[in-house]
Order: structure tokens, then sequence, then C-alpha cells
């Protein structure tokens, strides 16, 4: 071969599902913008206290194809070795509700440890203790057109 290899050659197709994993700080902030602006039911978020998983089933925004038709696809958040989940501004016992996740934060403590927070739109959190840091993003279905025709804006 007399070629080196090219950064086009691993580049993946624009409409490829999302499948990322976050083992250290450094990958949170990644995840972090992929899943601003989703909005899942509350009834689509589940803590397994036996497996020590937290998986919430999100609708997110493809912030990652900026500049072609707004899309959404469903997607499964799923975060590892959960020691405790605790939420702040929700009433979990309203089926109704859908929510606005804005941001993940991870607040590390001692050997590994730490809390990651779920922020939410209209001053909500959930916040999950965690052993060690592994979140899962992964697509799990086709893009669908965002049904308000636009992107999330939250004004300057």
């Amino acid at each position: 071969m007399d070629e080196d290899a090219r950064f086009e050659d691993a580049a993946r197709p624009a409409d490829a599902p999302v499948a990322l994993r976050a083992l250290d700080a450094a990958d949170v902030p990644v995840l972090s913008a992929l899943v601003q602006d989703a909005v899942f039911p509350i009834t689509e978020m589940r803590f397994d206290r036996k497996r020590r998983r937290l998986a919430l089933l999100l609708n997110r925004f493809r912030w990652e194809l900026a500049g072609r038709a707004p899309e959404r696809v469903q997607a499964v958040l799923s975060i590892e070795d959960a020691l405790a989940v605790r939420s702040q501004g929700l009433d979990r016992t309203d089926t109704d509700t859908v929510l606005s996740l804005l941001a993940l934060h991870w607040h590390p403590g001692p050997d590994g440890t730490g809390r990651l927070d779920l922020v939410l739109a209209g001053d909500g959190t959930i916040a999950v203790d965690l052993e060690a840091l592994e979140i899962t993003l992964r697509d799990v279905t086709r893009p669908y057109r965002a049904p308000s025709g636009k992107a999330p804006d939250h004004g300057a």
C-alpha cells in the first residue's frame, strides 16, 4: 500500500445511528451535547436496582446534523453502575409528565465514584450516584422529522 490512511476513510455516514460510550469525565460533555433538548415521558425512565442501571428512552434532537431539516430519533441513554437515583423538582406520580433534558453534569468523587446530574428544564434534576462512570447513548430507531419543524431555541 503506497498511501497513508486518510481521515475521510473513517468517516461515518451522516445518517448512521449514534452509538457512544462515556467512560471518563472528558467524554461526558460530548454525550451531553448530543442529548441536549431530548424529551421523554417520565414513564420511559427505569431504574433496575438489581442490575444497577438507569435507562431512559429519549426522543433526542439530532444536533450532529446542523444545517439539515430538523430531525429527532429515539435513543436509549443507559447509565451503568448506578447505586442510587434521586430526583428533585419532579412529581414522579404524574405519568403524563414529559421531561426535557438540558445537560449531563459529572461530579467526580473518590476512587472513580461520583454523581451524574441530569439537568431538566423547569429546574428539575435527576441525580445518579455511580460506583464508576459508564454511560451509553445508542440510537434505536430511524430518524424522523422534528414535529415542530424547527430546532429547539433557548433564546440569546
